[in-house]
């Protein structure tokens, strides 16, 4: 049976309304935000209003402008026994100086996650540590915890202030990551440090150094069950650091007579 003009009017009409409704829909659910991967208060933020273009794919292989993937790098590079230490709350005056003796005598290099205020009040630390050739890390410009709890412009404020101001304390040395405070990244916090050239930086083994459990505590966290090519935290600042020291210097040797190679974290995606 034939179809009559006002069936394919009718029919024109619920088309167009159907393709209406997807398109909706595709709006709303094309800037879902991306899950977190490390426990930390990471959550859904509609849109971009960083203004951060991203590319098309996977939360795992999406992509800033600048190239950087916004998923959370817990790996170090290589593909064997590979490990990355990482430095976090620093400069410190007394404990920064000291961590870099341990890993000169050790022949390590890290990377160090560095407070933007900090970075500001002590250059010539943040010098010594890329002297030395570590790496370094943007950990924001006050290390305020709660900054996943605030708007998207004071995110932005403090990644960038805190990136600025360890480049003024060291022109012209990279700082190719960043780390939230407590490791509390927004899908929005991740787009901002990736198209500023900085890879979000998360870890894989957290022995709560920050925490001073004792030295046994520490090493028994460090020297457990390694994951693959891990990422491993330790602090410099924020408080009395003579166990990390301490670790440090017992850990960094195990490493090495584990077999292990020191290396950064990972910047790309596999």
């Amino acid at each position: 049976m034939g179809i009559t003009s006002s069936s394919a009017r009718r029919l024109r009409r619920a088309g167009s309304a159907a393709t209406a409704a997807v398109l909706g829909i595709l709006a709303v659910c094309g800037t879902q935000a991306f899950a977190a991967t490390d426990g930390s208060a990471d959550k859904p933020v509609p849109g971009n209003p960083a203004g951060a273009a991203v590319s098309a794919g996977s939360p795992e292989t999406a992509r800033s402008a600048s190239g950087i993937p916004l998923a959370i790098s817990r790996l170090a590079q290589g593909s064997g026994r590979d490990v990355a230490i990482t430095i976090d709350d620093g400069p410190d005056p007394r404990w920064t100086p000291q961590v870099l003796d341990v890993l000169r005598k050790n022949h390590v290099k890290a990377t160090f996650c560095l407070i933007g205020t900090k970075a500001q009040k002590y250059p010539e630390l943040v010098r010594s540590v890329a002297a030395d050739g570590h790496r370094l890390c943007n950990h924001s410009a006050d290390h305020d915890v709660t900054m996943d709890h605030k708007p998207v412009a004071y995110q932005k404020q403090q990644i960038l202030q805190g990136k600025a101001m360890i480049e003024k304390a060291a022109p012209g040395v990279p700082v190719g990551y960043y780390r939230a405070p407590g490791g509390a990244f927004t899908p929005d916090s991740r787009a901002i440090a990736a198209a500023s050239g900085m890879r979000p930086l998360g870890w894989s083994v957290d022995p709560k150094d920050w925490s001073r459990p004792g030295l046994p505590a520490i090493i028994s966290a460090v020297e457990g069950k390694l994951p693959q090519q891990p990422t491993v935290l330790f602090h410099d600042g924020g408080g009395d650091r003579s166990e990390t020291v301490a670790a440090l210097e017992q850990y960094l040797p195990w490493l090495t007579a584990q077999g292990y190679h020191f290396t950064f974290p990972a910047r790309t995606t596999p």
